[in-house]
């Protein structure tokens, strides 16, 4: 008799983000003169840019000649991506990281769930609360987490590091025994928080004491605005030696549509003597076909002169509805961080209410959708995220609505 995987019983309800989905479908059934303003989820609202444009159509012409035309890509990447990655991503920031240490993928949300995938499932977990979902929830399929514990809002068996305003939302390095698994995302999705050098420095060293492996997410990184925030873990001395890099184009440059990522496991990096560029090497041969053609070509255009400056422009642009939102809500009298480093707003629900009471009263009194802070674990709750990833005009909208509704 064929038996489900019953890990996936343990997780609590629909994912987060298709809950929030589904709340405001219904709200909107039950309202459709409502005009919903969404700042939610973080899709982006800008279209490419004119130089990804431009390379995205000479490759679909490259793939309608036979002397041109690309089958399956290699199974790491195109070289010219890769090369170019190493060279403005890494090297221009003296990071020893090499193009054959480049995993190109379909996005960092897949690479942070599947590199689960090339450990033990004896390992621990340690991770940011609050902090993207996707990586507990990746670990509880695979039946490295304990049950759900609902009073509490957390698995069992996980080790959960505090992110809160009295330590600058970003952990303290964990007492006691040490995880294997340690998840850090900075900038930091949702609050929007940063480390830097020094703090992440300890973070590197901690992990090469204990023999713990860092899993990085640096998926934000372009919208770093001040000084001493490293941009990757590797401007850290010796993390080389413990940690995995994930990068996404998707903010960046806005691929939410076009799906492009990648992972750097450096080749000389162990686990209990194991090396793991093999283990993803063969994992990714194995599992995945590659990131298209025409789109590994947008992605190397990101990197041209004219694709820079454009990019720089967009993220401007992201990074002004993040100052609109974050001097609107403080004018109005709330608590908030974030929207310097980062394209999300932190702040502290207002008497008291719980994550999703705020989200239903958000929604409507002001018609404008959030991310309830709870939903990204238990640290979260009476928090509440906002996303600068609209744009302008409903920006401005929401806020004045939040103002003279709320």
């Amino acid at each position: 008799m064929a038996k489900a995987n019953d890990n996936y019983l343990r997780l609590p309800g629909n994912y987060l983000f298709s809950t929030i989905g589904q709340k405001v479908r219904e709200y909107q059934e039950a309202h459709p003169e409502a005009d919903v303003i969404r700042l939610g989820i973080g899709d982006v609202t800008q279209p490419l840019a004119p130089e990804i444009i431009g390379a995205l159509h000479k490759a679909v012409d490259e793939m309608g000649a036979a002397e041109t035309f690309k089958g399956y890509a290699p199974d790491l990447g195109y070289a010219f991506l890769r090369e170019k990655i190493a060279a403005f991503d890494y090297q221009s920031r003296g990071c020893d990281i090499s193009p054959e240490e480049i995993f190109i993928s379909d996005g960092a949300k897949c690479d942070c769930s599947n590199i689960q995938e090339i450990f033990s499932v004896d390992n621990t977990i340690a991770v940011c609360d609050p902090v993207y979902p996707v990586y507990v929830d990746s670990n509880v399929m695979a039946g490295r987490t304990g049950l759900y514990d609902t009073a509490a809002g957390a698995y069992k068996d996980v080790v959960y590091m505090p992110c809160t305003a009295q330590n600058g939302f970003a952990p303290e390095l964990p007492q006691g025994k040490a995880p294997d698994l340690i998840y850090l995302c900075f900038p930091n999705n949702p609050t929007g928080a940063v480390m830097k050098k020094d703090r992440l420095q300890e973070w590197v060293d901690y992990a090469n004491k204990n023999g713990a492996i860092i899993l990085y997410d640096a998926a934000y990184e372009a919208y770093i605005s001040e000084e001493d925030i490293p941009h990757s873990i590797y401007e850290c001395e010796g993390a080389r030696g413990c940690a995995i890099e994930f990068r996404s184009f998707s903010k960046t440059a806005g691929f939410t549509g076009l799906r492009l990522g990648f992972t750097v496991i450096p080749a000389d990096l162990e686990a209990d003597g194991v090396r793991l560029w093999p283990l993803w090497a063969r994992r990714h041969g194995t599992k995945y076909n590659g990131a298209p053609y025409i789109v590994q070509r947008a992605g190397e255009a990101v990197y041209t002169e004219e694709g820079r400056a454009q990019i720089k422009n967009q993220i401007a642009y992201y990074m002004d509805n993040a100052r609109i939102i974050y001097e609107g809500l403080q004018s109005a009298g709330y608590e908030v961080s974030g929207g310097v480093n980062a394209p999300y707003i932190w702040l502290r629900t207002p008497d008291n209410m719980t994550s999703w009471e705020f989200f239903d009263s958000l929604l409507s009194k002001a018609n404008v959708v959030g991310t309830p802070g709870s939903g990204f674990g238990p640290a979260g709750e009476h928090y509440f995220r906002l996303t600068a990833f609209g744009t302008k005009e409903n920006t401005i909208r929401a806020i004045e609505r939040i103002r003279e509704r709320m």
